[in-house]
């Protein structure tokens, strides 16, 4: 990447200050670029969702890595639910969405709670583990809660064979009524269910999966208790990726829990930070780091910057500890501050590897926690931040009153937040849609088919706040 007319900026830069100037280009489509990371995770397109209890669940990592992206289970989960989340997660088909299940003697009520679980909006009711029907939300609607899903539910499946080409599944949903093709196995039994958008993103994207073909999933460990101990128990149930996780990376604590991971020879790439300098890059490479994650209080949840005054604006961050990594043969994960696909591409031009998602994802079906409306009908999730006081009360619930209340006074961060759905995109493969849109995009501009010639063939220019706004599209006429 270079700066346009080769003028380095006297000051940092975030992502709205800066733009990207098309250059001459031979890529003729956005399916001619190859958004594959080279960090080692085996992603097969640049996008992490963070480590945030509020974020990343089972759903999220299932969803996501079928798409192509690594979904970082957060420190605060206890060992033996991580191992059962990685198990749950590696069983999942690459190809069709795990079906929400339910008999047909159960009610309305419990379909109502568990639909919106998933964006594919419907449950498959089964007899045994045959399916038999579907139930969609638009049929519960008026119905007394206590009718049973036989009343309600549709027999008229689309059925299909596990092993049906995505394609052909689209084109039996495209001359039916139903909502989803259901897969079976031999016997008749459910394996999952595909959308005509679950269809054509089986075309397009192609899953994150290990050497034997499961999805990948990685998960996070502290810099406090032993953390040899919990990297330990995180490689044995099978995570394909360990971040070691601190808010201040470039510290002692880190770079010791750094060497104690690199001592299991963990065999999968480790990942660490948050660092936003070259210091801190080299400190942690040093220290045993494949992959340094760059941020510090650029996120929606975070009230670092405000708190504290420390942290860096985001692209000049990752421009400079991506320098660093690369000199070196490693790697650096933009963590923090996207709002918008551009924010992705630019972070991706200034050398990040992959792009650390968190708010942006939290508002989707996929997410943890309940569906909930506002007075006006919205449909929200609560969201907080991992280092206020609501994350500060969970992760130390087995300490004392005392010692609970006493870290209670430092939290930082949002507590509660609701982060509404898009009507247009409330599932999180419709915001990865967007974004590889246009990531692809944005590739095609700078005449780039890999991200690494993304980066290498970038021109960024210096905006000012005027030079952002008139970028903005409008929703109504000025």
């Amino acid at each position: 990447m270079r700066f346009l007319h080769d003028r380095t900026p006297a000051h940092d830069l975030t992502y709205g200050d800066v733009f990207m100037v098309p250059r001459g280009s031979d890529v003729a489509s956005r399916f001619d670029v190859d958004l594959a990371t080279g960090d080692g995770t085996g992603a097969t397109v640049p996008l992490v969702v963070s480590n945030m209890t509020a974020i990343a669940g089972r759903r999220m990592a299932e969803t996501t890595a079928r798409r192509g992206a690594l979904t970082v289970l957060p420190q605060d989960i206890p060992l033996p639910v991580v191992a059962e989340v990685v198990a749950w997660v590696k069983a999942r088909h690459t190809v069709f969405d795990t079906a929400i299940e339910l008999t047909g003697d159960q009610t309305v009520a419990e379909a109502l709670q568990l639909i919106p679980k998933r964006s594919h909006g419907a449950a498959v009711v089964l007899d045994g583990r045959r399916p038999v029907g579907v139930v969609v939300e638009a049929a519960c609607a008026g119905v007394d809660r206590f009718t049973q899903l036989r009343e309600v539910m549709d027999p008229e499946l689309v059925l299909v064979a596990e092993a049906t080409d995505p394609r052909e599944v689209f084109d039996r949903l495209e001359h039916s009524r139903a909502p989803l093709a259901v897969a079976v196995d031999e016997a008749g039994d459910l394996v999952g269910v595909l959308t005509q958008a679950g269809a054509l993103r089986a075309t397009v994207y192609d899953a994150a999966t290990d050497a034997d073909g499961r999805l990948r999933v990685a998960a996070a460990v502290g810099v406090n208790g032993d953390v040899a101990q919990k990297a330990a128990g995180l490689l044995e149930a099978g995570v394909d990726c360990l971040v070691v996780d601190t808010a201040h990376g470039h510290q002692e604590r880190m770079t010791a829990a750094l060497r104690a991971v690199r001592s299991l020879s963990p065999g999968v790439p480790v990942a660490a930070g948050n660092v936003v300098s070259a210091e801190g890059t080299t400190a942690l490479l040093d220290a045993g780091a494949d992959i340094v994650k760059v941020g510090v209080g650029p996120g929606a949840m975070c009230t670092t910057r405000m708190m504290t005054g420390v942290g860096r604006p985001q692209f000049s961050a990752v421009l400079e500890c991506a320098e660093v990594a690369r000199a070196r043969g490693a790697h650096v994960w933009a963590d923090g501050g996207v709002r918008h696909p551009r924010d992705v591409a630019l972070a991706l031009a200034a050398g990040a590897s992959s792009v650390m998602i968190g708010s942006w994802f939290a508002g989707t079906h996929e997410s943890p926690g309940d569906l909930l409306q506002d007075a006006e009908g919205r449909s929200f999730k609560q969201s907080f931040g991992m280092a206020s006081a609501r994350a500060v009360a969970r992760r130390t619930s087995q300490e004392s009153a005392f010692d609970r209340a006493r870290k209670g006074l430092y939290e930082e961060g949002i507590s509660s937040s609701r982060m509404y759905l898009d009507p247009a995109r409330p599932g999180v493969e419709d915001l990865v849609d967007e974004i590889c849109s246009g990531v692809r995009s944005a590739c095609t501009y700078a005449g780039a088919r890999t991200l690494e010639e993304l980066h290498e063939r970038a021109v960024v220019g210096v905006q000012s706040a005027a030079g952002f706004h008139e970028g903005r599209p409008l929703s109504s006429s000025w």
